[in-house]
């Protein structure tokens, strides 16, 4: 399968000629592919939030390549313009970009500025707005008059509403109590499931991790040092450790339980996977 987005030798150095230059990446080869969904992980300053905005032309490389679904992002101002329409691109705390008078126009500004027919970006606007469980009344309330985890599901509505192909979505549950993060993710796990898109999340909370995405990619000092299934990343627990991040409770629970001779899988990353761990080992008569 080819990949729908992916770096070459991608590198970005900041303040270039400066004292104070300083290169976020260095030659990295990065893919996502067609309806996967993807998890990025990375210490603050590790260069993900860098990786990400060269994704859909926020930031231009300084040398290497961005292509989406096989072009070159930078190959003209129409390829440019194209790929932030196919890419879209959560920020951290989006609630802080709303401005408009109702949700329903904050929806629809994207999908307007495609040059959509008004009954298309009126489809788009409903369909986002379902995606993410806001009802018509709230769609002709002021933005300012929700929650704070209504202003985030706005925010991420309006990009939804762009139905783009690739959606990549920077610490979308940030700041948020658990309610509120179980309903975003749940939120986003039914739009990938829906539309089968592409869904890239970026984020430090390894649990989050752990039970979401189908394969993790970690940046650490503008490279990639590895990647894999969440098993296979938390597996290398005390590598992630020395990179100044966590690995899941469970991971750390059983690596414990593992050195201390208990004959159980010490890459367990889930609860399920830990009572199935248990129960193997009971039966086999193990130390659990």
């Amino acid at each position: 399968m080819e990949p729908i987005i992916q770096t070459e030798k991608l590198s970005h150095i900041y303040s270039a000629g400066t004292p104070f230059q300083h290169a976020a990446l260095e030659e990295v080869d990065f893919c996502a592919y067609p309806g996967e969904y993807l998890g990025i992980i990375g210490h603050t300053g590790s260069g993900k939030s860098t990786l990400i905005q060269h994704l859909n032309g926020l930031l231009k490389p300084t040398s290497g390549k961005v292509l989406v679904e096989g072009k070159d992002i930078w190959e003209s101002k129409e390829a440019t313009r194209r790929a932030r329409f196919r890419v879209g691109l959560v920020f951290q705390y989006p609630e802080y970009q709303l401005f408009e008078e109702t949700v329903y126009k904050d929806i629809a500004f994207g999908p307007k500025n495609m040059g959509l027919e008004e009954r298309e970006v009126d489809r788009r606007v409903r369909e986002a707005a379902r995606f993410v469980g806001l009802t018509d009344a709230q769609l002709e309330a002021s933005p300012f008059e929700l929650s704070g985890g209504q202003k985030r599901r706005v925010a991420i509505a309006g990009v939804i509403a762009m139905e783009p192909a690739v959606l990549i979505l920077d610490e979308p549950t940030a700041g948020l109590d658990p309610v509120g993060v179980e309903q975003i993710l749940g939120n986003i796990r039914d739009y990938h499931k829906e539309k089968n898109a592409t869904v890239i999340i970026v984020s430090h909370s390894m649990e989050e991790m752990a039970r979401t995405v189908d394969r993790l990619v970690v940046v650490n000092d503008g490279k990639l040092p590895f990647e894999g299934t969440p098993r296979e990343v938390f597996a290398h627990g005390e590598e992630l450790e020395a990179m100044g991040l966590g690995i899941p409770r469970m991971t750390r629970v059983f690596r414990r339980l593992h050195e201390l001779g208990a004959t159980v899988d010490p890459s367990v990353y889930t609860v399920d996977q830990a009572k199935a761990a248990v129960l193997d080992a009971l039966k086999r008569g193990g130390k659990a």
